[in-house]
């Protein structure tokens, strides 16, 4: 495997404080791998890390197979993307994202033809003699994205690039670096907090916690096969039962919930009867009917409260044991469709597959 970027039992203290603890990861080169995780995680001291803005307290950080040590930011091959631009006022685009080559003194020809490219790459071929204040918020971070790009780093550092954007800039400025990414074929390391943008953009995710890594896999297998509890809680919205395994069969084992219920769930190899367990179900894998119940894992259930959302309704049922879940049911629009409203009877069901099952964590 060609690995770019490699951070091998890397740490950061302050203080007292574990910012980042003993973190591993290797970053495949030309991939868009994302730092997720909440405020105070890690996942910038770690790109800081990097950039050679922060020393590691421990371990060692490796671009292209040489140690950085303390390699000063200015001569590692990395370039970096901030949320605030940082573009400058009295430059033009061309001339802001022309600085740093004109700084490593490459002849005129060489800066003229890689900011035209790097143009042409961001979509802005004609804002070349505009000013920044001439520029909406997303074009300005394009921009900002065009002068990194243009040096050709082996890694692009990205900081939460998109944070002071509104919503809709925002999301179409996802697209549009994820496009970005695809045709300069650079590696991008990408931090954010926004669990459903590093879902669109990222090619691997790693959720980080508390200074440590939690999981680094691909996109479908950080939501759909989560390895803990807080990593199936932080990605996306799951209903959250907890108990103990009261029985096991060859086929699967049984979940006796501390609300009575009883939940069918696949064998674990490292679990046994009279383990104390949470499991988790995601609210777009339950099947929600007004029809009798029936199947595996099946509850009866009266409708608290709905959520319209357009493409689809958000509904919280109470189950008849007073457990209160989330379901995600999908506005096909067919014919006799209609949203359930609070006080209706209702059945509830999943597959055992769409289970996850962890160690109760006291």
């Amino acid at each position: 495997m060609d690995y770019v970027l490699e951070l091998c039992g890397v740490s950061k203290t302050f203080g007292d404080v574990r910012a980042v603890d003993d973190l591993s990861l290797q970053v495949r080169r030309g991939e868009f791998l994302s730092l997720l995780g909440p405020s105070g995680c890690g996942k910038t001291t770690t790109l800081r890390m990097v950039a050679g803005f922060e020393k590691p307290s421990a371990g060692e950080v490796y671009l292209q197979g040489q140690p950085l040590g303390s390699t000063p930011p200015f001569k590692r091959h990395v370039n970096t993307v901030f949320q605030h631009y940082v573009l400058f006022p009295h430059m033009t685009v061309y001339e802001n994202i022309a600085f740093g080559l004109h700084m490593k003194r490459l002849p005129k020809s060489d800066i003229q033809s890689r900011v035209t490219e790097v143009l042409k790459v961001v979509e802005l071929t004609r804002y070349e003699t505009r000013y920044p204040h001439q520029l909406s918020g997303g074009e300005q971070q394009r921009v900002g994205l065009a002068r990194a790009l243009v040096n050709e780093p082996a890694v692009l550092l990205l900081d939460e690039p998109l944070g002071a954007l509104d919503l809709k800039v925002r999301k179409r400025m996802q697209l549009e670096l994820k496009r970005i990414h695809r045709e300069v074929g650079i590696t991008f390391l990408y931090v954010t907090h926004d669990q459903e943008e590093a879902l669109v953009l990222s090619d691997r995710i790693a959720v980080m916690n508390h200074g440590r890594l939690e999981q680094l896999d691909s996109v479908e297998n950080i939501y759909l096969c989560p390895h803990s509890k807080y990593v199936s809680d932080f990605i996306g919205e799951i209903n959250l039962f907890s108990g103990t395994l009261v029985a096991s069969a060859s086929s699967g084992m049984t979940l006796l919930t501390v609300e009575g219920d009883a939940l069918n769930v696949d064998a674990n190899e490292a679990l046994a009867v009279g383990n104390d367990v949470e499991v988790a179900v995601r609210p777009e894998k339950i099947y929600l009917s007004t029809n009798p119940p029936h199947g595996e894992n099946t509850f009866a259930g009266v409708v608290v409260d709905h959520a319209f959302l357009g493409p689809a309704t958000k509904y919280f049922v109470q189950l008849d044991s007073g457990k209160e879940i989330m379901v995600l049911r999908q506005n096909h629009g067919a014919p006799g469709d209609r949203l359930l409203r609070p006080g209706e009877r209702v059945a509830l069901s999943w597959d055992r597959a769409w289970v996850k099952v962890f160690p109760r964590v006291r």
